[in-house]
């Protein structure tokens, strides 16, 4: 049995890998930022052991929260936002994404912490795959400060680990989808909702996605695992394209996607006079991973496939949580 201390625990893949933990047969250990947080179910957290830690950043106690910890699980991160308002995002990303991710495995390290799993993301590579699936050999280059800040957060981890005995392990998801689900996913299924025509049928692309379930599933492997180590991309068994998936997501929640075609050019166009340039790449850009290290190495695959995880994630959005 392993005690796990999972930050971010309150979040999407928290949710999702606390009882994956428990049902494994670890001990759990969670921080939070504080007592009170608000939403969250009072048996997310009844098997687990409880710290109150602040914010992350390069200033965070953690010697209490890692007292016996075996393994660290860390999730809690400045996500990505859609419409970044911060004058100096970078500064603000790596704070908690870098600054804060050195802290804790500086203390991690010092506190005989033998695995650190990081979960890091596929925006460290960019935003396409450059006509290929994308490897973990691969030189990274992040486009945004999200990205940057990750990719910062995976050197300090592995520079923490060079001078000591704790084992890093460094996830790259792609898109995780799944119940509690936010930005661009959240955004499809309300339009989706709707039904309303979408220009979105002759987009001729290939995403990688990952479903919660998926991807909490992964980590539990890679805590466990007596080979984990180094950086894995993860995902669902198959890519689809932005129209398939819109096509799956309107069965997911019972509305029937109405797509008709609008050349890539004329969308990419209409999307730069409106300020969403970035936003139209996500839909007609492919950015695909290759998970095959991950498979080879630790026998990985993903239990789950993409028709039961969007039908979890439908199950969430036609719910009173989802509003």
């Amino acid at each position: 049995m392993t005690r796990v201390l999972v930050t971010g625990a309150s979040g999407m893949v928290g949710r999702a890998l606390l009882p994956a933990l428990t049902a494994a047969g670890h001990q759990v250990a969670v921080s939070v930022r504080r007592a009170d947080h608000p939403g969250l179910p009072p048996r997310l957290f009844a098997n687990a052991r409880v710290h109150v830690v602040g914010d992350i950043g390069p200033d965070t106690e953690w010697g209490a929260a890692l007292d016996g910890v075996d393994a660290v699980a860390h999730l809690a991160a400045r996500v990505h936002v859609m419409k970044e308002g911060a004058g100096d995002p970078l500064t603000l990303y790596c704070r908690v994404n870098a600054e804060g991710t050195a802290r804790l495995a500086t203390a991690a390290a010092a506190a005989g912490v033998k695995r650190f799993v990081l979960v890091s993301t596929v925006k460290v590579m960019g935003d396409s795959d450059r006509g290929r699936p994308l490897k973990e050999d691969e030189t990274p280059a992040p486009a945004d400060a999200y990205g940057l800040s990750k990719w910062a957060g995976e050197k300090a981890l592995l520079d923490v680990c060079r001078h000591g005995r704790m084992n890093p392990v460094i996830l790259r998801p792609p898109l995780v989808y799944g119940p509690g689900v936010k930005g661009n996913m959240l955004s499809l299924l309300k339009l989706l909702k709707w039904a309303p025509p979408l220009p979105l049928a002759a987009i001729d692309n290939r995403r990688s996605l990952i479903s919660v379930a998926n991807l909490a599933d992964a980590i539990v492997c890679c805590l466990s695992h007596p080979k984990a180590g180094g950086v894995y991309f993860v995902r669902d068994a198959e890519d689809v394209s932005t129209p398939e998936l819109v096509r799956r997501l309107g069965l997911a929640i019972g509305r029937r996607a109405r797509l008709f075609p609008l050349p890539d050019g004329l969308l990419r166009l209409a999307a730069s006079l409106s300020g969403q340039s970035a936003a139209a790449a996500r839909l007609l850009d492919s950015l695909r991973v290759d998970d095959a290290k991950i498979r080879r190495d630790l026998g990985w695959t993903p239990p789950y496939d993409m028709v039961q995880g969007l039908g979890e994630m439908a199950s969430w959005f036609a719910s009173p949580s989802a509003s």
